[in-house]
């Protein structure tokens, strides 16, 4: 997993792919008109850059020369209000493409967001969520450059070479033709640094996949490297993997000092051939003096946005290969699809059945096998089973987390591929052994946002499960902040509230997958009396290993390896001396050991 993680961060592309281009333009496309506005202002500014030798040439030439010093006034104001001109359009121009950037790039984030939402829980068992972090983030930041300051931006960089060079051109060809002359050279050096510095970004990203990995992977397990005293080893393993990083991004400056000061003595190169050819010219009076004031400004001038460029590419080459991993995820259809036309789920009694039911998560790998029940409304149902045995898959099933591979689940004798998953999850609610709480407060925890939820309601979900008493207990009560994960409270707190969640949904169908198994006895027993008052009237599925919790149950279904091996009961299964006995037997017995220890 690690290995298909650095490969899809290696990711380089091409420094420009016309299909992905065109892609990505499709997002630029509703804000078209701006794009427009802004391409007119680089026009413009990379006209009035070339205005203000010329003029210097002018004032030279006729107002200098000539001891005019009106003259030189006005030519000094109108250089004066061009640069001031040129400031106002350059800050508008600035401030408009970054605005039009971020709104790019909000929709762009917005729709990615929207459809890893929408992608099956099988696509992310596979994969890591670092990963998808770093598309919606890192990624979707490359292409805000891209946007801002790089496809139009483009066109001034361009714009002011050819202005340049017009200019150059009508007042003297030969001296433009000596200026241009080191042109090879720079054109030769350019091409030397794409291809170096295209190499150590490659390597950069690598050495970047490979420490956020690491990270990751470490700070989640943290308590185990802590427990087993791995600090000082860890921390030599991930000082290697940061040297690498540190090298290569070493490397990749060396590139940029060296060109960047190449470029300026190539330019500085130009700047004396200009004085010696164009001094010449002066002294043999064949070539004006202001002439040659206007072309050693000229080559300043000409010089830069060929750097600039340089700069653009490195954005178009990194936005080139981050379009390719967004694109690559935006294209990604493992979805559970809903029908084009589904059955109105209005009011759910609560029967399920489940017809033949196979699934494997991996080819060939059968999971469940032929699994046939049926639950009538408001019935409380329990499966038990060894760990691996499928208990948790029914569920996921049943709520179109995955799709079964032959069989059909029915519920209200309707196909749930008939129904749309957003309504028959509303009539579901689930509480899970490995709580999840976001950040936030207690009580948007409980109603998870939805303005349909009252406060009344929310106090009141957890009265019923017992959350309240350590609820109020708190400073803010129920807006006490929740840090990340719940990490301020308890396992059985947690527990508590992901109970109260479920019930604030009021569902038809309550599903229990170990949920009691990490609070303590007290608690338990707790919600075992909240359970019994609010399964009346729904439909219970519990999931769970401790057989003293599910023993009221109006039936048990026994799994061993995918398939149904026993149901009934508790004194049926038990008369039986089959699994479920042998189950019954063995944490009896541990009880026992338990007690008399």
């Amino acid at each position: 997993m690690a290995n298909d993680y650095q490969k899809d961060e290696e990711i380089l592309g091409k420094a420009y792919d016309s299909k992905l281009m065109k892609r990505l333009l499709k997002y630029v496309k509703p804000y078209r008109k701006y794009i427009i506005i802004a391409i007119i202002m680089n026009i413009a500014v990379a006209v009035l850059g070339p205005i203000r030798p010329y003029l210097t040439k002018i004032a030279v030439d006729n107002d200098i020369a000539n001891s005019d010093y009106h003259g030189l006034l006005i030519i000094s104001l109108l250089l004066l209000a061009i640069l001031l001109f040129q400031s106002v359009i350059q800050y508008f121009l600035t401030y408009f493409m970054q605005y039009l950037g971020q709104k790019i790039i909000y929709d762009l984030r917005s729709q990615l967001f929207t459809h890893i939402q929408k992608l099956s829980l099988k696509f992310f068992d596979k994969t890591p969520i670092g990963r998808l972090v770093t598309r919606v983030t890192n990624d979707i930041e490359s292409l805000n450059a891209l946007f801002s300051s790089g496809i139009v931006m483009v066109f001034s960089d361009i714009f002011k070479i050819i202005w340049i060079l017009v200019f150059m051109f009508f007042l003297d060809v030969k001296l433009s033709l000596v200026t241009l002359s080191v042109l090879p050279f720079l054109i030769y050096g350019t091409f030397l640094f794409r291809r170096k510095v295209r190499e150590s970004y490659r390597d950069v990203r690598l050495y970047l996949a490979r420490l956020n990995s690491y990270m990751q992977e470490h700070i989640t397990g943290m308590n185990v490297v802590q427990i087993f005293n791995k600090e000082k080893s860890e921390l030599n393993k991930f000082s290697s993997i940061n040297n690498d990083y540190k090298k290569a991004n070493i490397k990749s400056i060396f590139y940029y000092a060296v060109f960047f000061p190449s470029v300026e003595l190539i330019s500085s190169v130009a700047i004396g051939l200009i004085i010696w050819y164009g001094g010449g010219k002066v002294i043999s009076s064949t070539v004006t003096i202001g002439t040659l004031f206007a072309f050693i400004q000229f080559a300043e001038m000409f010089f830069r946005p060929i750097r600039d460029l340089s700069e653009k590419y490195n954005i178009l080459q990194t936005a080139m290969a981050s379009s390719e991993r967004i694109f690559k995820l935006l294209d990604n259809k493992t979805f559970i699809k809903n029908p084009d036309k589904y059955t109105e789920l209005n009011f759910l009694k609560g029967k399920i059945t489940f017809k033949d039911v196979c699934f494997e998560y991996k080819k060939d790998e059968p999971v469940l096998k032929n699994i046939n029940f049926n639950i009538n409304p408001g019935e409380s149902v329990a499966i038990v089973g060894a760990t691996g045995a499928g208990k948790t898959s029914i569920i996921n099933l049943l709520t179109r987390f995955y799709d079964i591979n032959s069989g059909s689940i029915l519920v209200d004798d309707i196909d749930i591929r008939k129904l749309n998953k957003r309504e028959l999850r509303k009539h579901i609610s689930i509480v899970l052994q490995d709580v999840f709480l976001f950040s936030g407060t207690i009580s948007t925890n409980i109603s998870m946002d939805n303005s349909e939820i009252t406060d009344e309601q929310i106090k009141k979900a957890a009265a019923l499960v017992g959350a309240d008493k350590f609820i109020e207990a708190l400073p803010n009560k129920f807006n006490e902040m929740v840090m990340e994960r719940g990490s301020t409270l308890s396992v059985g707190q947690k527990q508590l509230i992901s109970f109260a969640r479920a019930l604030a949904y009021n569902p038809q169908i309550l599903i229990l997958d170990e949920a009691t198994s990490s609070v303590d006895t007290e608690t338990e027993a707790l919600i075992q009396k909240a359970i019994e008052r609010l399964l009346t009237g729904r439909t219970a599925i519990v999931i769970a290993h401790r057989l003293s919790t599910i023993q009221k149950a109006n039936k048990i279904i026994v799994m061993h390896k995918g398939e149904i091996r026993e149901t009934g009961n508790h004194q049926e299964l038990l008369t039986k001396k089959g699994i479920y006995y042998k189950l019954y037997q063995l944490q009896y017995k541990d009880q026992e050991i338990t007690k008399s220890a």
